[in-house]
């Protein structure tokens, strides 16, 4: 058969049919393009667009993570923790965890970024991981105050800031290190304190602030299982935060007394 051919009049009059869009948005659209449509019905649709926003933006965040996980190598340890010239342990510091992470980061649509609050017991730092599809991870960890050696107010601050960003990055991130020789595979059992300085740590533990003992859970677990190299380092933090904390108590008996 034959094409039909319409007069230029008909043709004109012919109005496209366009199928109707059936979106979440659109059926907002609409609703609030239609004055009987009442404020309550309109607030719930939005929540709902909101709610499948987030799924969807949580979704492509863990497609990413996943993706990122097999780019993500093993990091050096070439931060070297130092006590009376001896070098007793090693770790990875964040510049250089920075360093190999921002690129693959990038790569894969996230960024991460800290907020740094001063707290009773010490410091809060929190590391926010984001990504590109707008879903966001955060962790925190509360750490006192590191004094050990010669360290100033402001070099104290510095050095638990940077500690609190490695340990956070590496939680959020899953992050492993291993020791410049080492191939990667070799697991080696890191020595943790005698039974007479777990004692010795308990003890100062039990006088410091719930904040305090929180903290240090986050970061060592038990007296036990701490870091034989550690040592000194966590005795000297919790004698400081045990005597603030001895204080603090007074100060609060004292006004009771008044």
């Amino acid at each position: 058969m034959g094409e039909i051919i319409m007069p230029p009049e008909q043709r004109r009059g012919t109005v496209a049919v366009l199928p109707q869009d059936n979106s979440i948005m659109a059926v907002i659209s609409r609703a609030a393009a239609d004055p009987s449509c009442d404020i309550d019905k309109l607030e719930r649709l939005m929540a709902m667009h909101e709610r499948m926003q987030a799924r969807d933006a949580e979704a492509e965040f863990n497609a990413a993570m996943a993706a990122m996980q097999s780019d993500i190598p093993s990091i050096a340890e070439r931060g070297a923790i130092v006590v009376n010239g001896q070098k007793r342990s090693e770790y990875a510091t964040f510049e250089d965890i920075n360093d190999v992470i921002k690129p693959i980061m990038q790569e894969h649509g996230f960024a991460i970024t800290f907020k740094v609050e001063n707290v009773a017991a010490g410091l809060s730092v929190t590391g926010i991981l984001m990504h590109r599809a707008g879903h966001r991870e955060s962790t925190t960890m509360l750490l006192p105050l590191d004094t050990s050696g010669t360290k100033n107010a402001v070099q104290a601050v510095g050095s638990s800031t940077s500690y609190g960003k490695r340990y956070v990055m590496s939680a959020l991130l899953n992050l492993t290190t291993r020791g410049e020789d080492d191939d990667g595979h070799a697991a080696v059992p890191v020595a943790t304190v005698t039974a007479a300085q777990a004692r010795q740590l308990q003890g100062l533990l039990d006088k410091c602030s719930d904040r305090a003992k929180t903290a240090f859970a986050n970061m060592h677990g038990t007296p036990a299982e701490v870091q034989k190299a550690a040592f000194d380092q966590v005795l000297g933090m919790l004698g400081k935060s045990a005597k603030q904390n001895e204080v603090a108590t007074q100060g609060g008996q004292d006004a009771d007394h008044h």
